[in-house]
């Protein structure tokens, strides 16, 4: 749990800044090329929040720790999202809610994977002894 809450501040920090600048830009100037570098940091900062979940994790399942916080990561951020444009009276695309949500998981694979290796490799987080 503690691995989850750690990488899931970090993707909190880093992924959902770019993207809520990734909507207002996309809100704001459709053919803005900074809308996909804004959304592509965001991805970066889910797969970051996802290997730091694996890396840090003991029980031996890192790629599902990288999977769980990216998603729940994206789920928790989306929800409220998703209820603020709501109350707004907007419209939501679920089907690009759950495409981002597959790529989001797709994320957190990778992250949880550079965490598995950086484990593998006997590079673990300070104060932690071999598990």
């Amino acid at each position: 749990m503690v691995a989850l809450k750690q990488g899931g501040s970090v993707a909190l920090v880093f992924a959902v800044p770019f993207s809520i600048a990734s909507r207002w830009v996309a809100d704001n100037n459709s053919d803005s090329p900074w809308t996909a570098v804004l959304w592509l940091a965001a991805l970066a900062g889910f797969t970051l929040g996802a290997g730091i979940a694996a890396w840090v994790q003991r029980t031996g399942f890192p790629l599902l720790h990288g999977m769980v916080c990216a998603g729940g990561t994206y789920l928790a951020a989306q929800a409220v999202f998703i209820v603020i444009k709501l109350l707004r009276g907007g419209t939501v695309s679920w089907i690009g809610v759950f495409f981002t949500f597959s790529v989001v998981l797709s994320a957190g694979l990778v992250g949880g994977g550079l965490g598995s290796v950086l484990r593998r490799r006997g590079i673990l987080p300070t104060g932690r002894g071999q598990s």
